[in-house]
């Protein structure tokens, strides 16, 4: 089979089309044929060499890619029996795992990391779902609020950043939300009751709708320090970068990692059902051919997406003589 891959760390042009032996599914494993696959940020740290401690006696090609969609083409042993080939699916894996990640036309991925895909959605739009969706509902699950206070959201136009705005209105919060000239709009169709402009008047701007600050703060943008002024005393921000403090005022920091959840079954299973009933929306930014995945990254480092690029691993990757 053939997958993007890197042999050394660094730039978008270390990836590469690779050719690949075809996985096979073990215990309580199934495979994927791979239709679409996102591109997150996650996928740039893994390329740059951010995971290269973890992959020290792995030998290269190094695969990256948390999320993926497509149909499950065969099943392992001692697998539950709640997938079947020929199942519409979505995936969330770990690119440092023994399968190495999504970029790639076939995986294979434990059991409890698969999920049928959302009904209504097509596989470009079912493949942004599960990495970022996790992220914000650990996020927001960290912050600890009830229903009726605020919480504001930075990088809310972002994949993890909407769906941190979505899921704080459908647990009754108070959503004030960041959007740059031109998104505002944008950002208010997710749901949110306050948006102010991004950039360095962000905190002051929350804290003229919020007085006193707000008691939690969902860090999409990566502020860090430079968000801890729109924060109430003793409140929280949940950091998604794994920024860890130093805080003030007695505010919490609480770094956020979707790793943990990728065989959680059941808050996958709860994301797919909330985005078939309409709480979570998909967005998709482009579609890219697999091939082209280094402009998929560089468009990526750019900024300014709204919804993720999705790569295309449904077509083949080169043609059957290359």
């Amino acid at each position: 089979m053939e997958a993007i891959g890197l042999t050394e760390f660094g730039g978008p042009d270390v990836l590469r089309v690779v050719r690949m032996p075809t996985p096979e599914p073990g215990e309580g494993e199934v495979r994927i044929r791979v239709y679409m696959v996102a591109v997150n940020p996650t996928d740039a740290t893994f390329r740059a060499g951010g995971r290269a401690a973890q992959l020290a006696d792995r030998t290269p090609p190094y695969v990256p890619g948390m999320d993926a969609a497509g149909v499950v083409d065969k099943v392992g042993p001692g697998t539950s029996g709640r997938l079947s080939a020929g199942a519409r699916v979505i995936a969330l894996v770990i690119p440092m795992g023994p399968h190495g990640g999504t970029y790639a036309e076939q995986i294979v991925a434990g059991e409890a990391s698969v999920v049928r895909a959302p009904k209504g959605a097509t596989d470009a739009e079912a493949a942004t779902l599960l990495l970022n969706a996790v992220a914000a509902r650990l996020a927001l699950d960290a912050l600890g609020l009830s229903a009726g206070q605020a919480v504001a959201v930075t990088g809310a136009a972002g994949a993890v950043g909407g769906y941190a705005i979505q899921l704080a209105k459908a647990r009754g919060l108070t959503v004030v939300a960041d959007a740059s000239p031109g998104g505002e709009d944008a950002v208010g169709v997710l749901g949110a009751d306050h948006v102010v402009a991004r950039g360095a008047g962000f905190a002051g701007q929350v804290r003229a709708l919020v007085p006193g600050g707000v008691p939690g703060l969902v860090d999409g943008a990566n502020l860090d320090a430079a968000a801890l002024r729109a924060i109430a005393d003793g409140g929280a921000i949940a950091s998604l970068k794994g920024w860890s403090g130093p805080a003030e005022r007695g505010i919490t920091v609480r770094p956020i990692s979707a790793f943990g959840s990728v065989t959680d079954t059941a808050l996958l299973e709860e994301l797919r059902d909330l985005a078939e009933d309409g709480t979570l929306s998909l967005h998709v930014a482009e579609i890219m051919p697999a091939r082209l995945a280094p402009e998929a990254h560089r468009r990526l480092a750019a900024g300014g997406i709204r919804g993720r690029i999705v790569l295309d691993f449904e077509t083949p990757l080169t043609s059957p003589a290359g």
